[in-house]
């Protein structure tokens, strides 16, 4: 079975469920398919709105779950990190090339959120992203020569997300059917390994 990950390397949430999608798959026998996308189009799009603009309640909420979560998974998170928000493009299209060109794009992507969320590096800077590149043993100056080739992807994540009704990250998608947030983990591997229907809106 497939799973299309959904996801911004500027969600912390992502960051929590990052390792625990990794375990999961390998225990259920999922095959991944790294979707990084345009986060705040999909807000812009889906009625969603920047951490900026949101009331004053659900950023102080906000606060409260990463604090329990970063708990739960037992993950160093900096709730106010250093370069946050920044602009996670790079990060999120290198990703997109590491998965199309046979790269490690599981370990680096749990490289770029550790950078953000626990090292305070700005993962906009192609220094960083060239580190994290090497780490998991590729080229970084043959992969930043490839990413205009897989630019329009980028795009077609955001727009294929929408369209099938994700409206945040992460959201894991499995035969049509959304799991949203890290917290529905649980819920995706019942899923993966029942071979139940999948559950619809309509």
């Amino acid at each position: 079975m497939i799973v299309d990950y959904y996801y911004s390397h500027l969600s912390p949430f992502a960051y929590l469920g990052h390792n625990v999608l990794l375990d999961l798959a390998q225990q259920s026998g999922l095959t991944i398919n790294y979707k990084p996308l345009n986060l705040l189009k999909v807000f812009s799009e889906t009625g969603g709105l920047p951490l900026g603009q949101r009331n004053p309640l659900r950023v102080a909420y906000r606060t409260v779950e990463l604090k329990r979560w970063r708990e739960v998974r037992g993950l160093e998170l900096n709730i106010e990190a250093r370069y946050f928000p920044t602009s996670p493009e790079l990060a999120d299209r290198t990703a997109i090339t590491l998965a199309e060109s046979g790269g490690d794009v599981g370990h680096f992507s749990a490289l770029v959120f550790s950078a953000i969320w626990s090292m305070d590096k700005d993962i906009a800077d192609k220094e960083v992203i060239a580190d994290l590149i090497a780490q998991v043993g590729s080229d970084p100056e043959d992969v930043f020569q490839r990413l205009d080739s897989f630019a329009l992807l980028y795009e077609q994540f955001t727009r294929e997300a929408i369209e099938c009704g994700v409206f945040g990250a992460p959201a894991y998608v499995l035969n049509g059917e959304i799991f949203w947030g890290q917290d529905r983990l649980d819920l995706l591997q019942q899923a993966a390994q029942s071979n139940r229907p999948p559950f619809t809106s309509s």
